[in-house]
């Protein structure tokens, strides 16, 4: 999520990448331009990549899935895309709730420690395998154990599953009631655990239990997908085809939403005039983005606190909103945004621009203006991290920008002393801030290391029962709790900005997800 002063499609679809732990090393397969032909379902019948007489949903996508297998790539941003195909225990709705997906219900025990999902009966994967509890352990099983899992990090709460028909028991290592939010669809898309018994082909041949079926694909580029007639909620599926199409640069999607090439796609701020100007439905689909300035405290020079909160002081967070948002994003200094339960109100003026202050702070901490000389490592070129590199010359720090589109590595690997980095959040909110605070957070750069008070704060927000009277005061303790970090320095929220043609009605405006539920396509795209 970054942008220029006209935002760069490219450089914030790599900056967006909310959870990496080291695991984007394994990323390879599945890269060639090669066509890979899926069988269809043999309800589907027809040629894959053609709709026939009916309306197809042509949505161009900057998320492109890189890996089809959601073990992989099912933490990030494409998990929208990746849902088309796969669906989970819980889905999200538009409160940002746990409601029945895959699982009809669900019930704790008496202490927290334990909780049962309940399938629905007769369902099957693509493949014809069952939906049943052995299929539920399976994949929490593989999400913990695959070397390349994305996933394992999300999944510490779950000790074990036992399967017992159609109910899955999941047993715990501690007390965790955010567990039916954890697993709303990104965190759990569950596969067919006979395609998944070879992970590589999975990852070219997707198999799974959601509303669509992959009929074609074409890695990186192209996906063609049919209605699953054994979809569990089929009858509320009103789209029978999709098209889904790696998006090509930012100042040609308008175009291709306007000739109709696409009838769907995510946009740069940047476009958003052009494309009400076209006669197209722009809107801002709900979400948790924040994009944040990430320091190492386990390296020089910011060791030395005063040099962390030079930096606090240093940024300028509307500068970000009025060059890279276009009106449409909102300054942060936390990763939740205004109004949403986690959004800590007593911590919102915390740290405001004082470059004045920000130069005291240097010289008490005994640095001359161009004594700190940081190299601040970007995938591609980034209008945010120039804002940054000014900013911060301001007060007397040199900032080198360096482009290495393999920076995800290092950064995960905590060998980076300063990055950027933006999140698109997670449905459940405890995870989104051990993600950012936790010792093993992969968005912590300074791991192992928390606030003090942290560990018990989200400990307790774990123990809590989501609609218990204490629980939005507990989870804010909590946020405030990880906002003492030094180890990250929010900036901005840049939104989901969507454009579609008129012919395809509105989206259900379930935060950070896109569901097709209810969603009507007439002709004439």
């Amino acid at each position: 999520m970054s942008g220029r002063l006209t935002p760069s499609p490219r450089t914030r679809r790599h900056l967006r990448s909310p959870r990496r732990a080291g695991r984007l090393r394994a990323a390879a397969f599945g890269t060639s331009l090669v066509a890979v032909l899926v069988p269809a379902l043999s309800a589907c019948g027809g040629d894959a990549s053609s709709s026939g007489d009916t309306a197809a949903l042509k949505w161009a996508s900057s998320y492109f899935p890189t890996h089809w297998d959601p073990v992989v790539g099912g933490s990030g941003a494409q998990f929208r895309e990746l849902s088309l195909t796969y669906a989970s225990l819980t889905r999200t709705d538009e409160k940002g709730d746990a409601v029945p997906d895959l699982a009809k219900s669900w019930e704790y025990n008496k202490k927290g420690d334990e909780i049962t999902f309940h399938l629905r009966s007769g369902l099957k994967f693509s493949d014809g395998a069952p939906v049943d509890a052995a299929a539920v352990k399976a994949a929490v099983e593989r999400a913990q154990k695959q070397k390349n899992s994305a996933l394992f990090g999300d999944l510490t709460s779950i000790k074990s599953v036992e399967a017992k028909g159609l109910d899955a028991v999941v047993h715990l290592t501690q007390v965790d009631y955010q567990i039916p939010q954890l697993l709303g669809q990104r965190v759990l898309q569950i596969a067919s655990p006979k395609a998944a018994k070879s992970p590589e082909k999975l990852d070219q041949n997707p198999v799974g239990a959601g509303p669509f079926v992959v009929t074609q694909l074409i890695p990186g580029t192209k996906a063609v997908l049919k209605k699953n007639p054994d979809y569990w909620d089929a009858k509320n599926i009103h789209i029978d085809n999709v098209e889904l199409t790696s998006a090509p640069d930012a100042s040609t999607v308008v175009s291709g939403l306007r000739t109709g090439v696409y009838n769907f796609a995510d946009i740069e701020p940047s476009q958003a005039a052009a494309a009400k100007k076209a006669g197209l439905d722009v809107f801002v689909q709900p979400g948790f983005n924040a994009s944040n300035i990430s320091l190492n405290i386990n390296k020089a020079p910011f060791k030395n606190d005063k040099v962390v909160d030079a930096v606090r002081y240093a940024i300028d967070r509307q500068e970000f909103v009025d060059k890279l948002t276009f009106g449409y994003g909102e300054v942060t200094n936390q990763p939740f945004p205004k109004g949403y339960v986690a959004y800590d109100p007593k911590s919102e003026s915390t740290y405001p621009y004082d470059p004045a202050k920000s130069k005291k702070l240097l010289a008490e901490a005994g640095y001359k203006a161009g004594d700190i000389k940081l190299d601040l490592v970007i995938p591609a070129e980034d209008p945010q991290a120039e804002i940054v590199q000014s900013q911060l010359a301001k007060v007397g720090i040199t900032v080198t920008l360096k482009i290495d589109k393999n920076w995800a590595t290092p950064f995960f690997a905590k060998n980076l002393t300063f990055s950027l980095y933006s999140t698109t959040g997670r449905d459940s909110a405890a995870q989104t801030l051990t993600a950012h605070f936790g010792p093993h957070g992969p968005l912590n750069l300074s791991s192992p290391y928390e606030p003090d008070a942290f560990e018990a704060a989200v400990a307790k927000v774990r123990r809590t029962p989501l609609d218990a009277p204490d629980y939005p005061e507990v989870l804010r303790a909590a946020t405030r709790a990880g906002l003492e970090s030094k180890a990250l320095v929010f900036t901005y929220s840049a939104p989901n900005l969507m454009a579609k043609n008129k012919s395809i009605s509105d989206l259900p405006k379930n935060p950070a997800h896109i569901d097709w539920t209810g969603v009507t396509l007439s002709d004439g795209n």
